[in-house]
């Protein structure tokens, strides 16, 4: 949920801080809310587990390379005329 979001899993142990701030919801909460009010579902549709979003990111990176490469032109990635 939190990388449909556009939150990035791996830092959001920064934002978990519910024991000093009791104001604050937990964060599996808090991530539940903004899906629920962003989206208006309580969970997705389909699960993706983490495993699968590294190897389709990896699958397309070379396809971004080529692209950036091409649009560079002839300059050699050094960005001298």
């Amino acid at each position: 949920m939190a990388r449909e979001l556009g939150l990035n899993p791996g830092k959001l142990g920064k934002i978990s801080n519910h024991r000093q701030e009791p104001w604050k919801a937990p964060l599996p909460q808090f991530i539940e809310h903004l899906y629920l009010k962003r989206f208006g579902r309580k969970q997705p549709r389909v699960v993706t587990p983490a495993e699968k979003w590294e190897q389709s990111a990896a699958a397309r990176k070379p396809a971004r390379n080529a692209v950036a490469t091409h649009a560079r032109g002839d300059q050699g990635g050094l960005g001298l005329p």
